[in-house]
């Protein structure tokens, strides 16, 4: 487990790991780039084409601006921690060296900054990013509200995209790919066939809203469209449907709403771990809802 000091670093971002300790190391330096490898573990796995060439023209013409995070490696070897792209048109333009800046960090801070450093560029798709913090839960030992301090999101945000990981494989390839935002996936997942209706909404263009409105009228284990707790005299079933979802994504948890009876109904707020309770009571009492037994 990190320690504070290195957490908070973390959670400052890539400037502050550069900054910090530089009185005992150099802050920058050059290394030829037939020395540097990339990480078998880089968080990110896909580099847009057009957008290289563009980073490429660029070094060509200013060279690289912004030096790449390393850690030495036995040999005389160095692997990046974050930079991967800039070292990727670096030699593409020819370069035979690179600015740097050399930190010694063990893997589970290597991958921790990577991640971050990608998150706080938004180099991530949300699969990728989910799968970093999945690594980081499993492989290193944090929990969902601490991982979403030290990346400087909400403990929703980390809930949610962890959820995309229950996909089936086609959909997470086609949300990395852009074919299907985070808002579509997560609609997909009261789906009981969500690849047939995850290639549908492609095909025809479908958005969030209509895609939950099918998956609960193919769903027989959730209320329908004409179930009494989502009928009412003027048709509230896709508002109460779309505010489900929303409520839903902004907590991380599952919120059902039922109306039989507009404009009065109820809504339910189910958690899965401690957790979870305590993140909604903490939400609570920042409305300053007051939480005491009657």
């Amino acid at each position: 487990m990190l320690d504070r000091k290195r957490v908070a670093g973390l959670g400052r971002g890539l400037s502050a790991l550069m900054d910090e300790g530089a009185a005992a190391t150099p802050a920058r330096t050059t290394l030829p780039i037939a020395d540097i490898i990339a990480s078998a573990t880089q968080p990110r796995r896909r580099f847009d084409a057009a957008a290289m060439e563009e980073l490429v023209e660029s070094i060509r013409t200013r060279g690289v601006l912004q030096p790449i995070l390393v850690r030495p490696l036995p040999g005389r070897r160095y692997e990046i921690v974050a930079g991967e792209r800039r070292w990727r048109a670096a030699q593409a333009a020819q370069l035979h060296e690179i600015p740097v800046v050399i930190r010694e960090l063990d893997d589970a801070a290597a991958f921790e900054v990577a991640l971050v450093e990608n998150i706080q560029r938004a180099d991530l798709n949300p699969v990728e990013e989910a799968e970093g913090f999945r690594r980081l839960i499993g492989d290193y030992g944090h929990t969902q509200e601490g991982l979403a301090k030290i990346v400087g999101k909400s403990r929703s945000h980390v809930a949610n995209l962890l959820r995309l990981l229950d996909l089936p494989d086609d959909i997470r390839e086609q949300v990395a790919a852009g074919a299907l935002s985070t808002g579509h996936a997560k609609a997909l997942m009261m789906s009981p066939d969500a690849s047939a209706l995850a290639l549908r909404a492609i095909n025809e263009g479908l958005s969030v809203r209509q895609i939950e409105a099918l998956a609960r009228r193919s769903n027989p284990g959730k209320p329908s469209a004409h179930s009494p707790a989502h009928t009412g005299a003027h048709g509230h079933d896709a508002d109460l449907a779309a505010l489900e979802a929303r409520l839903a994504e902004a907590l991380g948890m599952t919120v059902t709403l039922a109306a039989p009876k507009p404009p009065t109904g109820t809504m339910t707020i189910a958690f899965s771990t401690l957790d979870q309770l305590d993140l909604l009571c903490r939400l609570l009492e920042a409305a300053h809802v007051t939480l005491a037994p009657r």
